[in-house]
């Protein structure tokens, strides 16, 4: 047992708390602590024993803090330890985002053009060189007496005659600021003045959400179902009418399992709810191993259908037009669709089909995606912020106030009739969620979105499987504008409702702010560190905006996995012993192949370049001194260099 020691003055005179310090061997640490009151200092009737313990207290308190400090240092220093070794391993390793990896054929269609990617890096190389260059004359002239405290110069002085110039650097110099000032100033400015229009637009669109969700939140506007009728099959009052359920996957072999598990265990009446398995795998082991899993519920009495194309044209928006040219889903008033990694709780259908009830132009429910690994990193951490402000604001106050949002793609149930009058899914862009949003819209369908209703999902966990994602995601909106807008034009819809398809569904969300943030924040902000002349307000600077089928781990919350054991009885599954050894033993060298070729982390180079590019323009804001302007490129430079070294999402020993 650790001893401990304690001190106490006389108790009756002594009234202080008390220090109890317990020693461990070989470490020790502190139980309790509190510090000693004004009076513990006082020289009270027996001066030198009071003055002696509180001396000895004193002298624990001491060094209680400095063992703690001593800890935090101790921590700081293994971070960096561990940081330093992260970075020598990437540097090590050689791998770049510039190596050609084998994506999965499928759904994993908007890949990005190499030409296109080559050119960005070979632009932002060129630009890093230029500031390097720039910063190196810029200090030169610094510690040769040109100090600018401000981004207006007073240039009087600089039209004196050459005689007037002490030597070649101040004269090449001097042409340089007059260059700066007549030739490159004015169209800086006049971009950044341009960007700091669409900044102060955002932030008005922004503040005007956010008002808004304020005001749902204060009113406690909730969309309301209506009761049904009482059913005999389930013996409950409500509203069962003839729900399709919808999963498309391709080669997902980490997450079919959950998924079809959940849908198999959605509380709805048998004889009204068909689930179709629409896989696309062009890997052999995994569409038996999906196939069989179909198998499985079937005999458990899930009414539950498998299809696979031959000829698989159009990705997802293909799978899904087939799956609904099918000649039974004329049986079939609502369907639901999930991806291959959402896992819908039980009551999924009894919280969304009962508002389309006595709701004839309501054509689409939507229910909010919360994620079983939103605390697996910092990367998505980040994301879990960003798409929580997408659904509690954007998504509910544009359902709220206009019955419009566009359609995630998952985790949502469509009136098969609003499908239909829309023209059905196309294949015509890489966002075919986007795409039947807009034009169910323009047929005058309207849009709930369910906050209080979640579907389980996973985020990406590593930067390269993010970045896909939000390639595709970000890939198809403009075309998809370009190929809308005559239909939008010459819809029936409001002028109001024209107004905010055309101006801030597409053009400001979809296209100026990806494309202001970065232009703003990474390419003028630096130019103007160099180009003092043109200026960026400080105050723009309080607000940034953040800027293939996803890679998935299969994971689930660890409640969903025992409420599925609890409710999944034993099965036999119908399938020849030869077959599934020989399956098996299949199964199990791909996974042998497949540890040979093991995830890894890589070096993203633009991210990089950008990162070095940002801190450079730092520097040169310290010329200038120019306090908070360095103060964000510096951060912001960090950002760019932990997620070119790929820190911030999942590490691979």
């Amino acid at each position: 047992m650790a001893p401990s020691f304690s001190w106490w003055s006389n108790k009756d005179t002594h009234r202080g708390t008390p220090v109890v310090v317990k020693m461990e061997n070989p470490n020790w640490s502190m139980v309790e602590l509190e510090g000693p009151s004004e009076e513990d200092f006082l020289i009270a009737e027996s001066p030198g024993r009071v003055r002696g313990k509180n001396a000895k207290q004193f002298t624990w308190v001491l060094l209680l803090k400095a063992h703690r400090a001593a800890g935090c240092l101790t921590s700081l220093g293994s971070a960096m330890l561990g940081l330093a070794s992260a970075i020598r391993r990437r540097v090590a390793s050689g791998r770049t985002d510039t190596d050609t990896d084998v994506e999965p054929i499928g759904r994993g269609r908007a890949v990005e053009n190499p030409a296109v990617r080559s050119r960005f890096y070979f632009c932002i190389k060129m630009f890093l060189w230029l500031s390097l260059i720039l910063l190196g004359f810029e200090v030169a002239a610094y510690f040769k007496g040109w100090h600018f405290g401000s981004p207006h110069l007073q240039l009087e002085y600089l039209w004196a005659s050459p005689m007037g110039v002490k030597g070649v650097f101040d004269w090449v110099y001097s042409k340089w600021v007059l260059i700066r000032v007549e030739y490159l100033a004015p169209p800086l400015q006049f971009l950044t003045s341009a960007c700091i229009v669409l900044f102060m637009i955002q932030s008005l669109d922004r503040l005007i959400l956010c008002l808004g969700c304020f005001w749902i939140r204060f009113k406690k506007i909730k969309p309301v179902p209506k009761e049904g009728a009482f059913d005999p099959e389930s013996g409950e009052t409500g509203y069962f009418p003839m729900v399709l359920v919808q999963i498309p996957m391709c080669n997902e072999k980490e997450v079919y399992q959950q998924s079809i598990a959940a849908v198999c265990n959605l509380d709805w009446p048998k004889s009204k709810l068909l689930i179709q398995i629409l896989d696309d795998s062009d890997d052999p082991t995994t569409q038996f191993l999906i196939k069989e899993d179909v198998h499985k519920w079937q005999q458990e009495g899930a009414n539950i259908l498998y299809r696979h194309r031959v000829i698989r044209d159009g990705y997802k928006a293909g799978n899904l037009k087939s799956a609904m040219n099918c000649s039974y889903v004329k049986d079939y008033e609502f369907v639901a669709i999930f991806d291959a990694d959402f896992q819908p709780t039980p009551d999924f259908l009894k919280r969304t089909v009962p508002h389309f009830k006595d709701n004839d132009d309501l054509g689409l429910v939507q229910a909010r995606w919360s994620f079983v690994n939103k605390d697996e990193n910092l990367l998505t951490r980040l994301q879990n912020i960003n798409l929580s402000f997408h659904f509690e604001v954007e998504q509910q106050v544009n359902s709220v106030f206009i019955n419009f949002f566009g359609f995630n793609g998952t985790a949502g149930v469509w009136r098969i009739k609003a499908l239909e009058e829309a023209g059905g899914w196309l294949e015509r862009t890489t966002v075919e969620d986007m795409d039947i949003a807009v034009r169910a819209h323009l047929h005058g369908w309207k849009f709930i979105f369910l906050n209080d209703v979640e579907c389980q999902c996973e985020l990406p966990e590593s930067y390269e499987a993010y970045r896909k994602q939000q390639h595709r995601w970000h890939s198809g909106p403009m075309q998809l504008f370009r190929l809308c807008l005559p239909d939008i034009i010459k819809s029936k819809i409001s002028i109001g409702k024209k107004f905010n398809l055309i101006f801030l569904f597409f053009l400001l969300r979809k296209l100026i702010l990806p494309f202001y943030s970065f232009t703003l924040f990474c390419i003028i902000l630096p130019m103007t560190m160099f180009i003092p002349e043109a200026e960026l307000p400080a105050w723009v600077l309080g607000s940034a905006y953040e800027w293939v089928v996803t890679k998935k781990s299969g994971r689930s919350s660890e409640g969903d996995l025992a409420s599925l054991v609890e409710k999944e009885p034993k099965h036999q599954r119908g399938v020849s012993v030869p077959d599934l050894v020989e399956m098996k033993e299949e199964i199990r060298q791909q996974e042998q192949r497949a540890s040979r070729k093991k995830k890894h982390n890589r070096i993203y180079t633009k991210e990089l370049a950008l990162a070095f590019l940002l801190l450079t323009a730092s520097a040169r804001s310290l010329l200038s001194a120019q306090g908070i302007h360095f103060y964000f490129l510096l951060f912001q430079g960090i950002s760019f260099l932990l997620v070119g070294l790929d820190l911030i999402g999942e590490q691979v020993e």
